[in-house]
């Protein structure tokens, strides 16, 4: 595998600089990942905008309005909105109780293993989403792998990709880790490509070969040619 710089220049270089679709303060982040359900960032976005337009959308809006209200503005973003508005509620009064209103502060003060404890303690997140807060807000340079897309980098790299999900994403992690360079712009730019590349060209199922920038860099199209031939 070439050099991890190569290659992100490469993705860069196909699919244009990249910006997050998503709010980096930890609080909001928060917030946005349950305004859609089933979670993906068009659904959340979509349930954002009309939470932001009908409510409010930082914790201290969402605990002054009322549940009825909350779910109207969340069906924007799919089902069970009634549900998402008890846990926006949730997480909101954590965030007033528990961390004085701003999470950003707290984590600031933690370990990266505290912070990455603290984040997953809120509904819906595990350990990739806790990486990318981290990341996203500048906490912490954490090489954060986008989660519906750890396989990018295992095709590349290797051409294999483990059974369990746990394992792909910290074997990525570790790829990550050892090509970019610890900070939290190299990081993020590294998370941007590798998710819109693995959504439009590397995808999880029927990825677009032909088309990819990297190709002739990747071992799993190099595995995919030995066996036709």
């Amino acid at each position: 595998m070439p050099r991890l710089s190569q290659i992100l220049d490469a993705l860069e270089a196909f699919h244009g600089a990249q910006a997050p679709g998503w709010p980096t303060d930890p609080e909001l982040f928060l917030v946005w990942w349950q305004c859609g359900y089933p979670p993906s960032e068009e659904r959340c976005s979509k349930g954002w905008e009309a939470l932001d337009r009908e409510v409010g959308a930082a914790p201290d809006n969402v605990l002054s309005a009322t549940p009825s209200r909350l779910a109207r503005a969340l069906r924007a973003g799919g089902i069970v909105p009634e549900l998402r508005a008890a846990r926006l509620k949730g997480i909101a009064r954590k965030i007033r109780d528990e961390y004085g209103g701003t999470l950003r502060a707290a984590l600031g003060k933690f370990s990266l293993a505290e912070s990455r404890a603290t984040l997953k303690r809120f509904p819906g997140i595990g350990d990739p989403g806790a990486d990318r807060i981290l990341l996203f807000a500048g906490i912490a340079p954490v090489a954060a792998v986008p989660s519906s897309c750890p396989h990018v980098l295992l095709r590349i790299a290797s051409g294999r990709e483990p059974a369990r999900y746990t394992a792909a994403y910290r074997e990525a992690q570790q790829i990550l880790q050892a090509g970019v360079p610890d900070t939290p712009e190299a990081r993020s730019r590294a998370y941007l490509l590798l998710q819109t590349h693995g959504r439009q060209v590397c995808k999880r199922t029927k990825p677009k070969c032909g088309s990819c920038p990297v190709a002739d860099a990747c071992a799993f199209f190099a595995a995919k040619g030995r066996s036709r031939g």
